[in-house]
């Protein structure tokens, strides 16, 4: 069950904080909306690499569909290319 508090809670903010954990956020509403979330540290950048993966993992597959619909390059043209840029 989610953890959710109202964010004048966080008057006392060591209780609310004791609540957060790797996979239990603490969510934090204003007016009765939800608004905030607090999440551990460690959660949060495992959610940064994640995010990254999948922003790599969307241009690969960009580039995989360029390459079948435009057709591909060779490895050849490609190390003559890279190989120019770096003289």
């Amino acid at each position: 069950m989610p953890n959710i508090v109202p964010i004048s809670d966080l008057r006392n903010y060591s209780s609310v904080l004791q609540d957060v954990a790797v996979g239990s956020p603490v969510y934090l509403t204003k007016n009765g909306r939800g608004c905030y979330a607090i999440v551990d540290i460690a959660e949060q950048e495992e959610y940064e690499r994640t995010k990254a993966a999948l922003k790599l993992m969307c241009k690969l597959d960009e580039g995989r569909k360029s390459g079948e619909q435009e057709g591909w390059i060779s490895s050849d043209d490609v190390r003559k290319y890279f190989g120019a840029k770096s003289t």
